[in-house]
């Protein structure tokens, strides 16, 4: 019964961890920023195909590269996730900030777009989107450049994207017909895809006979603790996450001060959606991915951000373990275990025989964590002093 309560403590941490890399992003932009993203999920999805194709370049390189590809995998997973959410900030989050319902529409929308786009893309498609940034984004900068842009912007802008946009089109549907069929099909598809953890990361570490602590785990537990200490260090000891602080406080008055409050958001963004990459990268240790793998997490992570404090990092890390704990030791029927098989705890025993599944023990802890939002809706650690009435 020990071995089993420290194998059930060990996998509900290690689901903790994995909750919580997820949850880290989101507690940034969420927390930091008030901004209600839902296209967090598909930031991290982004990370976990970029881990694939890392993987699948490394082996095709043979040699020891299939053994090294995560640590490429990793600073890639977070730049393009980074990149995706800096794009996503400047041209849609940038103008509705303060609009939180506005704001929780247009990043469903977006969700959706790069679901689809993750089913879709293709070399078609990917020279379409870089004739349309061409046309868009160069034709634009020379407008700017070389005309009063201020007076014609209001009819400008949408002919000019009217325009790319068709151009855009009919070069991805000439591509797409005159191409062979290899060309135009679609990179990943619906389907999920595997990722093959290194040979390093497939063993794990045995205690007596049945224990076990699988190596991905213990990696992705060291890989969480490694990311929480970066983030701190970057709020607290440089001169951006001194600038992030103070426009969390006060945006006002740091802007008096100084402090560009456009950047601040774009770095913090771009930070938030980088760990969404890392978290990507996390799953895949675990198992295949696909499309609609941040629909799985968002609404866990959304938990964790709420029950831990929104802005708080200590509340997610405590709010993490604790529902990581939790749905594993009740999902595994660790729970109804603990209690000798007598007549007296039998209604118990049947209790938690009843929630040991992983559906059912999420409906359980969905209802704690409703029940204990009744008694303290600001979280376990509510932010205090001038935050609370911004």
């Amino acid at each position: 019964m020990l071995e089993g309560l420290i194998g059930g403590l060990f996998n509900g941490i290690s689901i903790g961890a994995v909750l919580l890399i997820v949850a880290l992003g989101l507690a940034i932009v969420f927390g930091l920023m008030g901004v209600i993203n839902l296209a967090h999920g598909e930031l991290m999805m982004f990370g976990a195909y970029t881990t694939f194709v890392v993987q699948n370049a490394a082996k095709s390189m043979g040699g020891i590269a299939p053994d090294l590809y995560i640590f490429a995998a990793l600073p890639l997973a977070f730049l393009v996730a980074a990149l995706l959410g800096l794009l996503l900030e400047r041209t849609v989050i940038r103008y509705l900030y303060g609009r939180p319902l506005e704001t929780l529409l247009a990043t469903w929308g977006v969700s959706l777009i790069l679901i689809q786009f993750i089913r879709s893309v293709s070399w078609p498609m990917v020279i379409g989107l870089v004739v349309f940034a061409a046309l868009f984004f160069v034709g634009r900068w020379v407008l700017t450049r070389y005309t009063d842009w201020d007076r014609i912007s209001s009819w400008a802008n949408p002919v000019f994207l009217g325009l790319s946009g068709a151009i855009a089109a009919l070069t991805w549907f000439l591509t797409q017909s005159s191409g062979s069929a290899q060309f135009a099909r679609p990179w990943f598809g619906a389907r999920n895809v595997d990722v093959t953890p290194p040979s390093w990361l497939r063993g794990g570490i045995t205690l007596g006979n049945t224990l076990q602590f699988p190596s991905a785990r213990l990696f992705i537990i060291a890989l969480t603790i490694i990311c929480l200490a970066a983030v701190y260090w970057f709020l607290n000891g440089t001169a951006w996450g001194l600038r992030i602080r103070s426009v969390t406080q006060n945006r006002g008055m740091s802007a008096c001060l100084g402090i560009p409050t456009g950047q601040v958001d774009a770095i913090t963004f771009a930070l938030g959606s980088g760990l969404a990459g890392i978290a990507g990268f996390a799953v895949t240790l675990l198992g295949s991915v696909g499309p609609n793998l941040g629909g799985n997490y968002i609404v866990d992570a959304f938990m964790v951000v709420v029950v831990g404090g929104v802005g708080k990092l200590v509340g997610s890390i405590v709010a993490a373990m604790v529902i990581g704990i939790t749905t594993y030791l009740l999902g595994s029927g660790t729970m109804a275990l603990l209690f000798p098989p007598s007549d007296f705890f039998q209604p118990i025993i049947g209790f938690f025989t009843f929630f040991a599944t992983t559906s059912m023990a999420k409906v359980l802890v969905f209802a704690l964590i409703i029940a204990f939002l009744q008694v303290r809706p600001a979280g376990l650690f509510p932010p205090k002093g001038r935050s609370v009435e911004l």
